[in-house]
């Protein structure tokens, strides 16, 4: 059953083509196609073009396919093409004639879009949840270790003294910044495209605004060309902000597997999360660290991949878009997860102290000498001469104390400040909207 089937069929080597993963892949899509529908009905009853006792029975039964989604007895019969055809065969075969109106005013164009933009929403405010609570327990770890001295690099040399309070706090305030990008995917997400049809609307009195409210978004895609041509444009701007989350990721994994090395030894992890080698007993291999730096690696790939689908598509809908599917949907998974294991795993990170007792720390103080010259009234430039010169003659002592007192420095992290902003950032998603508008329309 295909929702533009007419007289005649299609052969079978150009059905299993076209249809592709979309069996697979639109499952995920089946609870928001039967909200949207819940919203459209309601719409088009109040134009005239359902009658009021085959709403009621519409409404009712597209709850039924609602909660059999949600128990996982839903499927996607063989032959049907899509999640939107199984939908309406079903209800069609559920309460008669009333079903076959469901389709007046809108095209499977739009039905995509608004599932797509529905599905994104649902999937960003997980990512969103998910890396609060990576944010968090960062913080609690930074103010744990705030007082635990870390040498610092640049080139890979010896730099200057850091600590594991500046260390883990700098990639919860990372956090933030990646939580910008992820209110932008979600602002774009958050515009209804319902109505806009196959890209040019329609000649029934459709009222969007309705749609629009009912189903919980911010605003419209105004415009029913741009609507359209929104279907990959969010995509990408969705796998950008994915990416963000996931180089950030990718960067601490890095840190930390570092941190492991013998050569660094900054860090260790209970034997039991880590592996061993087949012929080396001694090994303690930080192979999860690894495979997230791997994957978040995979995952900074995804604006490229899906940039090459669209990158020479005019306007109007063209069938590669139906690809992005399979770039995209798996990754929000794939992101979750690691967002999960890096929690896990960093509460279970045993920080060593007493590193810069190390003779080959001695010239991370080598700054803080020259500024304790300038301190006394010294030229900083006859100051920094005066301390390489006596590193070169092998006489410089440094007190290797740590004075650093403004804002964000070893003495003052700032992480109220920091929690403050990404509390700000989470404030203005406003789940509360789409949670009570998915309420009524369920209710």
């Amino acid at each position: 059953m295909k929702l533009w089937q007419k007289n005649t069929g299609t052969e079978k080597e150009i059905e299993k083509f076209t249809v592709g993963k979309d069996a697979e892949l639109d499952m995920q899509l089946a609870p928001f196609d039967v909200l949207g529908s819940l919203a459209h009905t309601r719409m088009l009853q109040s134009i005239g073009l359902l009658a009021a006792e085959e709403l009621d029975v519409l409404q009712a039964e597209l709850k039924n396919i609602y909660k059999d989604i949600e128990a996982g007895s839903f499927a996607i019969e063989p032959g049907v093409e899509d999640i939107h055809s199984q939908v309406e065969l079903e209800l069609t075969r559920r309460v008669g004639e009333a079903g076959k109106k469901i389709h007046s005013g809108r095209s499977r164009n739009d039905q995509v879009l608004l599932d797509l933009k529905l599905f994104f929403r649902h999937q960003l405010q997980a990512v969103v949840e998910e890396t609060k609570d990576l944010f968090d327990l960062l913080q609690e770890q930074s103010e744990n270790y705030k007082d635990v001295l870390l040498p610092g690099y640049t080139h890979l040399q010896i730099a200057m003294p850091s600590s594991f309070g500046l260390w883990f706090g700098a990639y919860a305030e990372s956090l933030v910044d990646d939580m910008y990008l992820l209110q932008a995917a979600y602002k774009i997400a958050d515009k209804n495209p319902l109505g806009s049809a196959a890209g040019y609307g329609s000649s029934f009195p459709l009222n969007r605004q309705m749609t629009t409210d009912l189903l919980g978004f911010e605003s419209m895609n105004y415009n029913v060309v741009y609507a359209q041509m929104g279907r990959g444009k969010s995509e990408r701007v969705v796998a950008t902000a994915l990416a963000s989350v996931a180089a950030t990721l990718a960067k601490m994994a890095m840190d930390l597997c570092l941190y492991m090395n013998q050569n660094f030894g900054f860090i260790t992890l209970p034997d039991s999360l880590t592996t061993g080698s087949s012929i080396m007993p001694h090994k303690k291999n930080p192979d999860v660290f690894e495979l997230l730096r791997g994957k978040c690696n995979k995952l900074q790939a995804l604006p490229t991949e899906i940039s090459m689908l669209l990158i020479n598509l005019p306007s109007g809908y063209h069938r590669d878009l139906q690809l992005l599917k399979e770039n995209l949907f798996p990754a929000f998974e794939e992101l979750q997860r690691c967002l999960q294991m890096m929690a896990f795993m960093m509460k279970q990170v045993q920080v060593k102290e007493n590193i810069l007792q190390d003779e080959k720390y001695q010239y991370l103080f080598s700054v803080d000498a020259v500024n304790a010259l300038v301190l006394e009234g010294m030229p900083f430039r006859d100051a920094y001469k005066k301390v390489g010169a006596d590193i070169e003659a092998g006489t410089f002592s440094p007190a290797a104390t740590v004075t650093h007192t403004h804002e964000g420095s070893i003495g003052n992290l700032c992480n109220n400040e920091i929690a403050n902003q990404m509390q700000q950032a989470i404030s203005q998603f406003n789940f509360e909207r789409v949670e009570k508008a998915y309420a009524d329309l369920l209710g």
